[in-house]
């Protein structure tokens, strides 16, 4: 069960990783972008930031907390037995 648990967890954050990488992408591109005078989406980015990548850090961080600790519990308590 732990085992499953933290493949659909390594998964989502792989997945969340890409999600905020190309949000990154995205943001560095618009800003260069609305720098040269060209609209490349700075102003929807700007939409999509509250309600898409702002939760997809929290999450890629809350993820990688959690994570951490099952792989230490597992190391710590379930190693000695």
């Amino acid at each position: 069960m732990k085992d499953k648990l933290l493949n659909w967890l390594n998964l989502i954050l792989v997945a969340d990783v890409f999600l905020v990488f190309l949000g990154f992408g995205w943001f560095a591109i618009a800003v260069m972008g609305e720098a040269a005078g060209i609209n490349l989406g700075l102003d929807l980015w700007h939409k999509l930031w509250q309600p898409v990548f702002n939760p997809a850090i929290g999450i890629l961080m809350g993820g990688a907390i959690l994570s951490g600790l099952i792989s230490w519990v597992s190391r710590k308590f379930l190693s000695s037995q």
